[in-house]
């Protein structure tokens, strides 16, 4: 809820500023989420943070005041005590505590991640080196053929004016939003991994073996991702860009593909 209200008070206020979608010069942040696990994945990174920042002060706060109590300018002979019970059951007690209130959302953004729910489209990716390969096999046209297609980087030299160097491609996967999409990821030749960050999802593409995930994107837009895993001389030129329409946009150009 909180994530959503910054969000709307960034476009109220300063309209001309858009969610980031793709990564930009010097972020250290993550992008926008557009998926409710991307959503989770930065709700526990901040839960996270929270903890970290205690901690952190804490023991930096006993750390400084032992050097201090302990230096040998001021106390030249120090306490011979070597145990102490209420101590150690309180350092011990502790910090399992915390990792068991840590363990609930954890947990929790797992079994979401993993969970496919009633998929109405599924889609399936093919890494190569080094492009990828979409096939929309629900629809078929009149020759019992279903929509598929490759997807290649546009070189630099012919990139249009706003695009994005190493990361626009010649054939976008187009999804509908607020719609539960199974994603089925394997390779034809070596590992591979199917990331997009905005969409909370890095799915290894093995060959001879089909990983499959989920995505439900909840706001248009073009979400970029790359190769996630070392494939060759030509690893970082293989991007993946996802383009979420309304579903009439979508009916719209599924109807075009079969009529190719």
């Amino acid at each position: 809820m909180l994530l959503k209200l910054s969000s709307l008070l960034l476009i109220i206020f300063f309209p001309t500023l858009g969610l980031s979608d793709a990564a930009e010069n010097w972020q250290i942040g993550f992008q926008d989420p557009a998926t409710p696990i991307m959503e989770g994945i930065i709700n526990l990174h901040h839960d996270l943070m929270f903890f970290i920042c205690v901690i952190s002060v804490f023991v930096t706060w006993m750390l400084s005041r032992t050097l201090w109590h302990f230096n040998f300018e001021f106390n030249p002979n120090p306490s011979s005590l070597s145990h102490g019970t209420l101590i150690e059951i309180i350092w011990t007690v502790t910090p399992a505590f915390i990792l068991l209130i840590i363990a609930v959302p954890s947990f929790s953004l797992l079994y979401a991640m993993d969970e496919i729910i009633s998929p109405a489209i599924t889609i399936k990716t093919l890494g190569h080196q080094w492009y990828w390969s979409y096939e929309y096999s629900d629809y078929l046209n009149e020759d019992n053929e279903s929509i598929a297609f490759d997807s290649y980087m546009i070189p630099e030299e012919d990139l249009k004016n706003g695009q994005l160097r190493l990361l626009e491609v010649d054939n976008r996967m187009v999804i509908p939003i607020n719609t539960h999409v199974r994603l089925i990821v394997s390779a034809a030749d070596v590992l591979h991994s199917w990331a997009v960050p905005s969409l909370g999802i890095k799915c290894d593409a093995i060959p001879g073996r089909l990983n499959q995930t989920s995505l439900f994107i909840k706001r248009e837009g073009i979400y970029y991702g790359q190769c996630s895993e070392i494939c060759g001389i030509n690893h970082g030129f293989m991007p993946i860009v996802v383009e979420a329409v309304s579903l009439s946009n979508y009916i719209s150009w599924i109807s075009n593909k079969l009529n190719e």
